[in-house]
């Protein structure tokens, strides 16, 4: 079965995160596919820029409890979006929840639908977004970040763009997609390319300096008593013990 699917018009590859049971969480086999079109990507010529989008009423919504990557593949995904030398953009029309905004974070636009949400959910599985904070922490407002990373609470897509989370959001996603798209098909390769380095140095810098340690602490938190009792209860829906 296909995670992943891929399309192209104009020079935009467009790969669509294709798992609506799951609610296109990051499972193992969705992590390794979506890196091997990007592989495909990065050598073709003919693809001028990405769109990362889905199927279904949910971008992403993390990893995939009950299949989940390992940490260093995620991380793996995340430098390969940065890295790539063609912009990559997200285009969001649902919600997107814990891992699922590391992704947005690592693409170089992220644009979304008025009605899209968003949420750092870890903490309230007894884990944190550690591998994630790789591409956000350089990205995004740092008292906001904060105040969602600790809370786990929701926030709508004016509040995703006003912190950095987001690049615009509007209520037809296509019509704020569209002039990205114009702009990039009228852009020379190699200025795409040189201009992204330039915009990525700080992020590969997070990466080369933070990663070990970040995928260490996820592999840690996952496997301890509090994580499993998270992860139970949100399976089982429920409240875990902790909550007053």
């Amino acid at each position: 079965m296909t995670l992943v699917g891929r399309t192209r018009a104009r020079g935009v590859e467009t790969l669509s995160l294709d798992s609506p049971a799951t609610r296109n969480a990051l499972s193992a086999a969705l992590v390794g596919e979506l890196a091997d079109a990007l592989t495909d990507c990065a050598k073709n010529g003919d693809v001028r820029a990405v769109v990362l989008t889905h199927t279904g009423n949910t971008f992403c919504a993390g990893a995939d409890l009950r299949d989940p990557p390992p940490p260093d593949a995620l991380v793996g995904l995340l430098r390969q979006i940065v890295e790539l030398r063609k912009p990559v953009v997200a285009r969001v029309t649902g919600h997107v929840r814990a891992g699922g905004l590391g992704l947005l974070a690592a693409c170089d636009m992220a644009l979304a639908s008025a009605d899209a949400t968003f949420a750092f959910t870890e903490v309230r599985i007894g884990v944190a977004p550690a591998v994630i904070s790789l591409p956000l922490l350089p990205r995004t407002d740092p008292r906001a970040l904060a105040r969602y990373y600790l809370t786990g609470e929701r926030l709508d897509a004016a509040e995703a763009a006003r912190i950095g989370l987001l690049t615009a959001a509007g209520d037809d996603v296509d019509a704020v997609l569209a002039p990205v798209l114009d702009g990039l098909r009228r852009a020379a390769p190699q200025g795409l390319a040189e201009t992204k380095a330039l915009l990525t140095a700080k992020v590969l810098e997070a990466f080369d300096r933070d990663a070990a340690d970040l995928t260490a602490l996820s592999a840690r938190l996952f496997a301890s008593p509090q994580a499993r009792e998270g992860m139970t209860a949100f399976l089982e829906r429920r409240d875990p013990t902790w909550v007053l």
